[in-house]
């Protein structure tokens, strides 16, 4: 039921900006998927979480572009302040999903903000309502699709699932995407490994013409996920794979519409389609549905922001994505590394406490 949870959730999505015509349709898309494979049953706090770091990170970062934009100086300084903290509710269990959000959808504003042709209240205005239209599409979903078993039965068949599975593929265990530190230094050291290669993505694009790589700078902060040397090696080889999958069928959704793309029927169905196999990943909790989420966005993104029907084709922006996510994604592990080791040098851990790997 999770598998069609999660596909029903991002095809209404994208259904919606069908209907209504949004320019920023993606997120309406891929805010319930990202949303339905965290939960099984309704938990607004994570939607709270969700909607509350769009809006008020919107709010920071018109506030700190109308204000600070012509002093470079104070821009970075305010900006800087801004991504700390981020980074550091990222540290925090209960507030990480706040801090990622922020973290993601801020660094994105800032980058598009820079330049004077974007209109930057449009594409907040399109990320407020992508939120608040992610709550009923997930409560829908919830409701025509629940869980086939009772609470009860269902926590003790996780509870066996999950050791037959510690059973069978211990080595599995081992690739973790999240690995949140509860020691202090190592908690300082994942603030500190995030703040930098955030603030060094932030300049980056800041100083570069690059305007039509979102796709690149969200994949330099998903492979910052994890906040960890191990975590985040592990995330850039996922980003690639499922980045690869997600073009390949987007190319072919393309290619069956041909001439029928202008149909928005088609074009829906065709999506659907195409969805299926990375819905069914993304529920199966293990490293296939990193791999399916990357995927997804690489399928999504393309064909609601390049592909305009008998206008312009999404050949050259799919390919332009995974080259460009390719290049992001072997930098940013480089910087990670980098810092990483550098970080473990100034800032030793304390002898009396037990070391954890990273």
């Amino acid at each position: 039921m999770k598998t069609m949870r999660i596909w029903f959730g991002c095809v209404t999505g994208l259904a919606v900006t069908l209907v209504f015509g949004w320019s920023y349709g993606l997120f309406t898309a891929l805010l319930p998927l990202f949303v339905l494979t965290q939960i099984d049953r309704w938990q607004s706090g994570v939607l709270v979480q969700l909607a509350l770091g769009i809006i008020w990170v919107s709010i920071q970062v018109s506030f700190i572009v109308g204000f600070f934009q012509p002093y470079p100086l104070l821009m970075i300084t305010a900006v800087g302040i801004m991504l700390m903290c981020k980074c550091i509710a990222m540290t925090h269990k209960s507030t990480y999903l706040f801090g990622y959000t922020g973290l993601l959808v801020g660094s994105i504003l800032l980058n598009f903000a820079s330049y004077n042709g974007f209109d930057l209240e449009e594409f907040i205005m399109g990320l407020w309502a992508s939120a608040i239209v992610t709550a009923p599409i997930v409560a829908l979903a919830l409701y025509l699709f629940p869980d086939e078993l009772p609470e009860n039965a269902k926590t003790a068949a996780n509870v066996k699932n999950e050791t037959a599975v510690n059973k069978q593929a211990p080595a599995s265990k081992k690739v973790e995407i999240r690995n949140l530190r509860k020691d202090q230094i190592g908690m300082v050291r994942q603030a500190a490994l995030g703040w930098i290669v955030a603030m060094a993505a932030f300049i980056l694009f800041q100083v570069a013409d690059l305007n039509d790589s979102l796709s690149a700078q969200a994949s330099i902060l998903i492979v910052l996920t994890p906040m960890t040397l191990i975590g985040s090696l592990g995330a850039a080889k996922i980003r690639i794979i499922g980045t690869f999958l997600g073009c390949v069928a987007g190319m072919m959704v393309q290619l069956s519409l041909y001439t029928l793309s202008n149909n928005g029927l088609l074009f829906l169905i065709s999506y659907a389609i195409a969805a299926g196999i990375f819905c069914k990943w993304l529920a199966s909790g293990t490293i296939k549905a990193s791999i399916g989420f990357s995927a997804m966005s690489a399928l999504t993104v393309p064909l609601t922001t390049s592909f305009v029907p008998e206008q312009k084709d999404a050949f050259f922006s799919i390919c332009y994505r995974f080259s460009s996510i390719f290049i992001a994604v072997i930098g940013t592990s480089l910087i990670i590394w980098i810092t990483h080791h550098m970080l473990v040098r100034f800032i030793p851990l304390d002898p009396n406490q037990s070391k954890e790997q990273n």
